[in-house]
């Protein structure tokens, strides 16, 4: 365990001692920002018959965020260790390769978690300059961060995997930009291709991750969601870890 640790601190920390780091959060702060500035302006005033956390789902600058943000962070698990030269002696350490798989991902992950933490600041606001408050709830709001969560181990498990098949971390932000965006067009098909009763229709909606999204904004945690990504996470991660040991076979 001491090991495991000791690699997610290292991993953590690469990523708030470097520039890149807190441009990511930065970034991720403002698109954040201007979301939450278009949903208020639109409840200004004006009846309002969503949550407001269905309202800011629904915005595009969330999945802008969902999208991009993994790349970038995970660019570097793997891909820099390779350009720099640290790789080989990593992976010679007294660690093994699942450790090292589980770290860098752990690391990554509680990153990606940390950059939206300002986000349970956002109904803090909304009571103190609102007269009414009805529209946010606890359960709404738990269940957001608990699509954000797995949405974000899908996308990073996916990036870390992306970063481990090459050495050019612009490469393998584009891999996982790449591969992150087909999932979500594949649940997008259900808004594209007319509605018909079949096996089609069923399997579209369950992998849609806007469907899945405004389940989780209203408050409502599917234990056949939490699996789906779960085990798709696991996927990667396995995947990833095949990358990792056959440097073992050259």
């Amino acid at each position: 365990m001491q090991p495991f640790l000791t690699l997610v601190r290292r991993e953590l920390g690469s990523c708030y001692v470097s520039l890149i780091g807190y441009v990511i959060v930065a970034a991720v702060q403002f698109l954040l920002g201007l979301s939450f500035v278009i949903v208020t302006r639109a409840l200004d005033n004006k009846p309002f018959d969503v949550p407001v956390t269905e309202a800011f789902y629904n915005n595009g600058l969330f999945w802008l965020v969902m999208l991009l943000a993994p790349p970038i962070i995970t660019m570097r698990t793997f891909a820099l260790e390779k350009f720099s030269g640290t790789y080989e002696t990593l992976m010679t350490a007294p660690v093994g390769d699942l450790q090292v798989v589980l770290a860098k991902f752990t690391g990554a992950l509680l990153f990606f978690m940390s950059a939206w933490l300002p986000l349970l600041a956002y109904p803090l606001l909304l009571k103190r300059f609102s007269v009414d408050l009805t529209q946010v709830d606890a359960g709404a709001l738990g269940g957001t961060f608990i699509g954000i969560f797995l949405f974000g181990a899908l996308y990073i498990s996916l990036g870390c995997f992306a970063s481990s098949l090459t050495r050019n971390q612009i490469i393998a932000a584009m891999n996982a930009f790449v591969l992150g965006l087909g999932l979500f067009l594949v649940g997008y098909l259900t808004f594209i291709l007319p509605t018909r009763p079949g096996w089609q229709s069923a399997v579209l909606a369950h992998v849609s991750m806007i469907e899945h999204m405004r389940d989780f904004t209203r408050g409502i945690v599917d234990t056949r969601q939490v699996v789906f990504y779960l085990s798709l996470t696991a996927l990667f991660l396995f995947l990833t870890l095949k990358v990792v040991e056959s440097r073992r076979w050259k």
